[in-house]
């Protein structure tokens, strides 16, 4: 059974076929696969390839020609979940997913560069993954201004999704710094490193779409499966 906070099918659907696109693992003018054979071989129904196929089409990102095909349509500002997720599996595109691990109410770590008003914030451990497979460890922090209260239970796939529809918060941008950092003891033993190991580490600052800076955070990555990616178009 699907966690209750993730993305339907069809949309993880749609949002690792537009991370393969900015990959360039499918490339602008590429005819995709026949529908079924397509679907079969993500192991999903035609329908639900089908939704996600129109998510695109409706994105500006596919043709549909009727009796031809589909044929990728590549783009600079594809509308995506992840449009500022910036981690990929080492040979490009991978779908994001996540565990949360925990959510705490607590002082803001100092560790973090200033954001928000608040001297709390509500602090968010989780696992990440790329299409499956471990990828980083991640400690998020919203501005305690921003909620009273946040349930686990609540968390999507997404936070930049889940601040958008139940906080009204829409992140326009964020500034990201990459360092390296011991691997925190909180980290859990899933993870393919153990605690205290240095490992690249992205500091990222967030700001809502009236210019307040309301989240901060630290991902620890594996550099052996996944690196980080910025593209400039």
């Amino acid at each position: 059974m699907a966690h209750p906070g993730s993305l339907p099918l069809y949309q993880q659907i749609a949002e690792l076929l537009i991370r393969d696109i900015a990959a360039g693992r499918l490339i602008d003018g590429e005819r995709l696969p026949p529908e079924r054979d397509m679907a079969s071989n993500m192991g999903i129904a035609v329908g639900t390839l089908r939704q996600a196929l129109k998510s695109l089409t409706e994105k500006g990102l596919l043709d549909r020609v009727q009796g031809s095909g589909n044929y990728i349509r590549a783009k600079a500002d594809a509308a995506s979940v992840y449009a500022l997720f910036r981690l990929e599996r080492v040979e490009g595109g991978g779908l994001p997913t996540a565990r949360v691990l925990s959510v705490d109410r607590c002082a803001k770590n100092p560790a973090l560069p200033p954001f928000g008003a608040h001297h709390e914030g509500h602090r968010i451990r989780r696992l990440r993954f790329l299409s499956g497979k471990v990828a980083a460890v991640e400690e998020i922090w919203l501005d305690g201004a921003e909620a009273e209260r946040i349930a686990q239970a609540d968390l999507s796939e997404s936070l930049y999704l889940y601040y958008r529809q139940r906080l009204g918060i829409w992140i326009a941008r964020a500034e990201d710094s990459i360092g390296q950092g011991p691997l925190p003891d909180w980290a859990p033993a899933e993870f393919p490193h153990r605690p205290g190991t240095p490992l690249p580490r992205i500091t990222r600052v967030s700001w809502a779409q009236d210019g307040r800076s309301v989240e901060a955070s630290l991902t620890w990555y594996d550099p052996e499966t996944v690196r980080y990616v910025a593209r400039l178009k």
